[in-house]
């Protein structure tokens, strides 16, 4: 099928102008922000930050809740890193009760978004309605910062879709079942399914992006073929097998490649589906 709208990337870039974009100067590679983690886990932060610093980042600054300031400051043993950040680059905001982020913390989460030239929400968050609720202050504050939101952040986040799915700089990067809930929680006059043909999901992912404005990360599945990674925006559509970016089906949630799409958006503002798709490749 000739669909006009639609892009295959193979092993070679399919954008390879992007690939020159990358400062030569760290200095000049910009601010990123992460932000996740709760009481009981921050791998995904950890992972992010060390995703970061490989692609180039410039500066890297992390917010966490402070119920895991003991443990990051060494009282449970010098194991316990956030990457390669150091610990004037980890920063602590209150969190609730069970460890997670509260309502308090959107100061410091908004100073964070401000000095950030792009803000990667990368999950571990818990579910729980403080969190949630602070989430969405956020996004609502930060309706013009370019925001990656990714894993547990995307879910949690979809009370409040209608708000920042108007966001031109809003990526998410989520699996079909984020991306079901989604559809679903606006009122999308289309289904998501998990059996559905990757041509129909095309075409989807082409109409929903012409609706709004943001950028949609997903992988589609199916029996006997090989994953691919489907890249929308502005109605175009790229589509890319896993393995070429060295990745299995799990590993794109663990938060590294999170922050090298971060990494790539952040120097290419203006173009989202050509700095994603070239992201993916591990050149």
């Amino acid at each position: 099928m000739n669909l006009k709208y639609w892009s295959k990337q193979g092993k070679d870039p399919l954008f390879p102008d992007v690939l020159w974009s990358k400062p030569e100067q760290r200095g000049q590679a910009g601010n990123l922000g992460i932000i996740g983690g709760n009481k009981l886990g921050f791998y995904g932060v950890s992972r992010a930050v060390e995703g970061a610093k490989s692609a180039g980042v410039g500066n890297v600054r992390v917010l966490m809740p402070n119920a895991l300031e003991g443990a990051l400051g060494g009282q449970r043993g010098d194991s316990l890193k956030v990457g390669t950040a150091r610990p004037s680059d980890i920063i602590f905001a209150p969190s609730t009760e069970i460890g997670s982020f509260s309502s308090k913390a959107l100061m410091e989460a908004t100073a964070l978004s401000d000095w950030s030239d792009l803000l990667l929400i990368v999950g571990d968050l818990s579910k729980n309605s403080e969190t949630a609720i602070f989430l969405e202050k956020l996004l609502e504050h930060q309706i013009e910062k370019p925001i990656l939101l990714t894993r547990d952040a995307a879910e949690l986040a979809l009370p409040s879709a209608s708000t920042w799915l108007h966001n031109p700089h809003m990526t998410i990067f989520t699996p079909l079942s984020g991306l079901q809930k989604l559809f679903r929680g606006v009122y999308y006059p289309k289904v998501i399914t998990f059996s559905m043909p990757i041509l129909t999901l095309i075409e989807d992912l082409h109409k929903f992006t012409l609706t709004y404005p943001v950028s949609i990360i997903t992988i589609h599945q199916q029996v006997n073929q090989e994953p691919q990674f489907l890249i929308g925006s502005s109605g175009k559509v790229v589509t890319m097998p896993i393995g070429l970016a060295k990745q299995s089906i799990i590993s794109p949630w663990l938060g590294d490649l999170s922050a090298r799409i971060s990494a790539y958006l952040m120097w290419n503002p203006n173009k989202p589906l050509e700095a994603i798709t070239t992201a993916l490749l591990p050149i």
